[in-house]
């Protein structure tokens, strides 16, 4: 209980579900930034490894940062055992409840050490992975049907703990054995963290 109350600290429990496509706060130019990247925590029902998924794409074409992937991450931990610093199942379900302005322990003190070590002034963490919503009928009811994967995430400033931004990010419909389901979503958030330079083509998915 103490850990749900500290990591909630500036959360707002007013803040209503966001659906594809919508986002709080802004994603700042991203150039030249060191961010570390967390593996995927959350994964509800989704095929494959959305956590692989996601370190391909971000690595796509863009004038972005300097990612800090989680086998980055996870060979830096290993030279500073010391450091305890988890890099999975964190108490990230508040961000699935209510609107968190500013993240408190023990996510923030994991951020900080892992950011001292690195350098790293931002964090992307993926809070969760999903099955979207069931295509519906003329009446609104649900029907089969292909569905898409969504990728729920926050990006967080390092030193204060602030949440920059938060949304959700969908890709295209698909059945559950289609591997671009999951490859498309993963593109749609790194687009939208990091817009490809002009000319450049946007990854074409799989990892």
């Amino acid at each position: 209980m103490a850990a749900f109350a500290a990591v909630a600290t500036g959360a707002c429990a007013s803040g209503a579900p966001l659906v594809p496509g919508q986002s709080r706060g802004y994603v700042p130019s991203l150039v030249g930034q060191r961010v570390i990247v967390f593996p995927v925590q959350r994964n509800f029902g989704v095929d494959g490894d959305p956590t692989a998924e996601m370190a391909f794409a971000l690595s796509g074409p863009g004038a972005g940062p300097e990612w800090l992937l989680p086998e980055d991450l996870e060979r830096t931990l290993a030279r500073s055992p010391a450091l305890n610093a988890p890099l999975e199942n964190l108490p990230v379900d508040v961000f699935l409840r209510a609107e968190v302005n500013r993240i408190g322990d023990p996510i923030y003190g994991v951020l900080r050490r892992i950011g001292a070590v690195t350098d790293a002034s931002l964090a992307l963490l993926p809070v969760a992975v999903r099955r979207g919503a069931a295509p519906t009928d003329s009446l609104g009811v649900a029907t089969d049907g292909p569905v898409p994967v969504e990728y729920v995430a926050a990006l967080v400033d390092v030193r204060s703990g602030r949440v920059l931004w938060f949304g959700v990010e969908a890709g295209q419909p698909g059945t559950d054995d289609d591997p671009r389901r999951l490859a498309s979503a993963a593109e749609a958030l790194a687009l939208r963290l990091v817009p490809p330079r002009r000319g450049a083509a946007a990854p074409e998915g799989g990892s």
